[in-house]
């Protein structure tokens, strides 16, 4: 990947100054090469990596394994795309192996997932069957470490 794109999906708060000086090149070809990334789609959107655990730690991240029939017009992305569309789901992949769609929604229960999961995703037509199961404890999300404990990271050395 473009070292300019790692550099922002490290820290995409860091100032165009910065990132030109690391880079090697000006101010105005990182500014210019960012507007490009965002026009075409590379750079989708900019997000923080939150620790909800600590905000709310009885919200419920689920993972939803779908089987589905593909359409004939449409493979598996019109299914995906209306699955997409239900606030409570946070990411859709299409995946290969025993299963054809990997979700990962949010909810404020386990109940309220279980909920999602017969009510709204279940009677979709086209899901042929699901797979649930509930995330207990996150200790790594996007590249970042979830549960460090503050002040020295340093091994512990021992005789």
């Amino acid at each position: 990947m473009n070292e300019l794109l790692n550099l922002l999906k490290q820290n995409a708060l860091e100032s165009p100054e910065t990132l030109a000086k690391v880079l090697g090149i000006s101010v105005d070809e990182v500014k210019s090469q960012i507007a490009e990334y965002e026009k075409t789609g590379i750079i989708r959107a900019y997000q923080a990596v939150v620790n909800e655990e600590k905000l709310d730690p009885s919200l419920v991240t689920t993972v939803i394994e779908v089987k589905v029939t593909p359409e004939s017009n449409g493979g598996f992305d019109h299914i995906a795309d209306r699955i997409s569309r239900f606030p409570e789901v946070e990411s859709v992949y299409l995946m290969s192996g025993t299963f054809d769609l990997l979700l990962f929604i949010k909810g404020r229960t386990m109940h309220e997932a279980a909920g999602f999961v017969s009510e709204k995703l279940a009677t979709l037509s086209g899901i042929t069957s699901t797979a649930t199961h509930f995330m207990m404890k996150i200790y790594k999300q996007n590249g970042i470490l979830m549960h460090t404990e503050e002040g020295d990271e340093r091994l512990k050395v021992s005789p």
